[in-house]
């Protein structure tokens, strides 16, 4: 009865750790917020700056809706990365038994 105790603990103690070891940072600390957010600042000025071709045949070039186009990707990206990043990052099982790293 006396071993059961000291197991126990180490068990308690690893699903203790596991839990708060393993989960990802937040997306504000993240090097992937900072490039979405450039590249969403880089295709609105890209955008901006192209205009609409007035010179030559005065057709728009990067429009409005072109440029809303490729933020919506970038969009898609941003959350698929974090999704992944996060995914299989928390568990709520605290059960040992299920854990394979205790053994």
């Amino acid at each position: 009865m006396a071993t059961s105790t000291p197991m126990h603990n180490d068990v308690t103690r690893g699903a203790h750790n596991r839990l708060r070891g393993e989960e990802t940072k937040p997306s504000f600390k993240t090097t992937e917020l900072v490039v979405y957010v450039l590249a969403v600042i880089g295709v609105l000025i890209a955008s901006y700056v192209v205009g609409d071709g007035a010179k030559n045949d005065g057709g728009d070039y990067f429009a409005a809706d072109k440029a809303w186009w490729y933020i919506t990707l970038l969009t898609i990206g941003y959350t698929i990365s974090r999704g992944l990043a996060k995914s299989g990052s928390r568990s709520s099982d605290v059960d040992p038994r299920t854990d394979a790293h205790t053994h």
